[in-house]
């Protein structure tokens, strides 16, 4: 190699690098400002919902919503992107969707416009399963964790930024502007995603013999499952019914924020405290302690007479969400072939988003015959027994 040669390639190198830190700079600033335009108006939904009808049961049908619809289109947007050979395409439609859904509800004079607004946003959630794959890809394999991770990392700090000025959003204009400042974010997300490159993989057709044998593994299958009991109760209390309970002991709109944000922060610890000690106890042992934490919190909360309380037993199930969500993520595609990974990841997130779904739903159905507290009270007992009952048959790979 002459010299030329050496100077053009060195420089060529200096330029991919370059590229490719420009490329994980723009999709970081699309996944925080996407993450904005999901949750700026997440803790007071459920009171906004209820000031537009007063039936729990309603109310948990509108919320139900946003889980309803990633459990529907998930696995299948991660086959039709594997399909066509090209992701940015859904990314860009799901970040328009985000601003769709939020100006939507912001504009809603009624329970049918919050529906179709919720539902909107919940197909808008839906790319991150695509986000997930592109911004892997732009690390070496062996750094997927580490990509996972810091994406994962970028997107908490959006939720509790949006959680937590979403009260004082309130007070300065009202309901509608946190909507409205969510569909700008979710606008600014296009503009910043839209220079950004991606290569064209040659389509690949989808097995329905290779799906199919997935779904019914056991090792993918029982950690799904697990995955959203826990999140059908993270959306039944968390996400529907504590801010109405929260208003009930007389919070206001800034502090029904602070609990949501705190309940993220919460979260991230969780996550970072299961990284560290998943190795020495196990992580059939911490998908217990999940559940354990998870259903005393909803029990705290059942109890709690005074916001003090709401706050501890809401610290309670942030960590618990905290240490399931990614030990029962991990365990899902633990035993599975690279080649499979993406789609068994798809299918563990439409599994989960079965229980986003589920929550809001039945918990509304639930509250209204019986009472909200009644409803925390049989749904801590639900996920504690069910919880500990198939975590029993988890498969759990041994250090040798």
């Amino acid at each position: 190699m002459n010299k030329s040669t050496e100077v053009h390639a060195s420089f060529s190198t200096k330029a991919d690098a370059g590229s490719r830190r420009l490329m994980i700079t723009l999709y970081s600033i699309a996944v925080f400002l996407y993450w904005m335009a999901l949750y700026l108006y997440v803790p007071t939904l459920p009171t906004y919902v209820q000031s537009k009808n007063d039936n729990l049961a309603l109310v948990g049908v509108v919320l139900s919503m946003y889980g309803l619809w990633q459990a529907i289109i998930r696995l299948p947007l991660g086959i039709a992107a594997d399909w066509l050979g090209w992701r940015k395409p859904f990314i860009v439609v799901g970040f328009a969707l985000a601003g769709l859904g939020a100006w939507t509800m912001g504009t809603a004079d009624g329970v049918n416009g919050l529906i179709i607004g919720r539902a909107i946003t919940g197909l808008a959630a839906c790319t991150w399963v695509p986000l997930v794959v592109v911004f892997s890809g732009l690390f070496p394999p062996h750094e997927a964790v580490r990509a996972s991770a810091l994406l994962t990392s970028v997107g908490a700090v959006g939720r509790v930024l949006a959680t937590g000025v979403t009260g004082w959003l309130n007070e300065l204009g009202g309901y509608s502007l946190a909507f409205f400042l969510a569909a700008g974010a979710a606008a600014l997300a296009i503009f910043v995603a839209l220079p950004t490159q991606e290569e064209r993989r040659p389509p690949r057709r989808p097995s329905v013999t290779g799906i199919g044998g997935l779904i019914t593994r056991p090792d993918v299958l029982l950690p799904s499952l697990l995955a959203a009991l826990s999140q059908y109760a993270n959306w039944a209390i968390t996400f529907s019914f504590m801010p109405i309970l929260a208003r009930q002991l007389g919070a206001t709109d800034v502090i029904q924020s602070a609990l949501m944000s705190m309940h993220t922060a919460v979260v991230i610890l969780g996550s970072l405290l299961a990284t560290a000690i998943v190795n020495r106890i196990g992580a059939r042992r911490l998908v217990y302690l999940g559940f354990a934490l998870l259903s005393a919190g909803i029990g705290g909360e059942a109890l709690a007479p005074s916001l003090p309380l709401l706050f501890v037993s809401q610290f309670c199930i942030g960590l618990a969400q905290g240490i399931s969500y990614p030990v029962l993520m991990g365990m899902s595609i633990q035993y599975v072939a690279d080649a499979e990974r993406t789609t068994a990841m798809g299918l563990h997130q439409a599994v989960y988003a079965v229980g986003m779904f589920g929550g809001p739903w039945m918990s509304g159905k639930l509250a209204d015959a019986i009472g909200i507290r009644s409803m925390f009270e049989v749904t801590a007992f639900f996920c504690l027994a069910s919880g500990l009952l198939v975590a029993r048959w988890l498969t759990e790979k041994r250090a040798d």
